[in-house]
């Protein structure tokens, strides 16, 4: 997967640089690096600084998608957008999805490009980030059973199932219920986020979560459906800005040594 930065989302409302990028970015190295997806904008939110970008995240995709299919490259590379589950105003529980009302006009258009070129969404989906210490055995695919029984009747044991299937619920709202979604992030913070983020619990996601993707066919409300997806991220990032316990997510320090072992890929 490769991505185009949010700051460079105005730059390719303009479809010449758009086949330049895709010359320069993926064309050049093809088929040497074997590209699945190209992310057009990551977590771009209109309740956010991030906003600022939101008007040229869908004539980007456009220009990207238009110029990937010239290159002949449109059945093995799709182009979409990496969402994130706080574009949702509720999420719990999952069947009550739905996205802010003012983060509709920008997501519905996308959604609908999605749904006409048979693309999927992808979304970044981090239990980390969803209150776990409230119930941490959750949170890490570690719970005996069920702890959410939504109002469908399916039944929820872990966090990323009930936030992923959140997203499906809020896109079949907008006309997206046939969108695929390919989880684009997923990981675990291992020092410096509070005492959730401690090796053990991040080493504890990266296996279960590993294990739950590979072994499970879908998640309660999309069942015999792959869930695809992608770790964030491969070296923490000791230079990072932001909030300190970005740093730590690596599944390898910045010395190149396994944080975890080894992992059950």
């Amino acid at each position: 997967m490769i991505g185009v930065p949010n700051d460079g989302l105005q730059l390719l409302n303009d479809p010449n640089a758009a086949t330049k990028w895709v010359s320069e970015n993926i064309q050049r190295y093809w088929p040497d690096v074997r590209f699945r997806y190209i992310a057009v904008g990551n977590e771009v939110d209109p309740n956010k600084e991030s906003g600022q970008y939101a008007s040229f995240v869908l004539p980007a995709m456009q220009n990207v998608y238009n110029a990937i299919r010239t290159a002949g490259l449109g059945d093995q590379i799709k182009v979409s957008t990496a969402t994130y589950t706080g574009l949702l105003e509720n999420s719990s529980p999952p069947s009550n999805g739905v996205f802010h009302d003012n983060v509709r006009g920008f997501i519905e258009p996308i959604i609908g490009f999605l749904v006409q070129n048979n693309l999927p969404m992808l979304a970044n989906i981090y239990p980390y980030f969803g209150n776990p210490g409230s119930n941490l055995p959750y949170a890490l695919f570690n719970a005996p059973g069920p702890v959410v029984t939504d109002s469908n009747g399916l039944q929820y044991s872990n966090l990323f199932d009930a936030m992923l299937d959140a997203h499906y619920a809020a896109q079949a709202r907008l006309g997206g219920a046939d969108v695929e979604i390919v989880v684009s992030e997923s990981g675990w913070a291992s020092a410096e986020g509070g005492p959730v983020a401690t090796v053990e619990n991040a080493g504890t996601y990266y296996r279960n979560l590993i294990s739950h993707v590979k072994e499970t066919n879908g998640t309660p409300l999309k069942p015999g459906r792959p869930i695809e997806t992608y770790l964030f991220e491969m070296f923490d990032e000791s230079q990072k800005g932001g909030n300190p316990e970005e740093k730590h997510f690596g599944l390898f320090s910045p010395d190149q040594q396994p944080k975890y072992g080894q992992l059950p890929f």
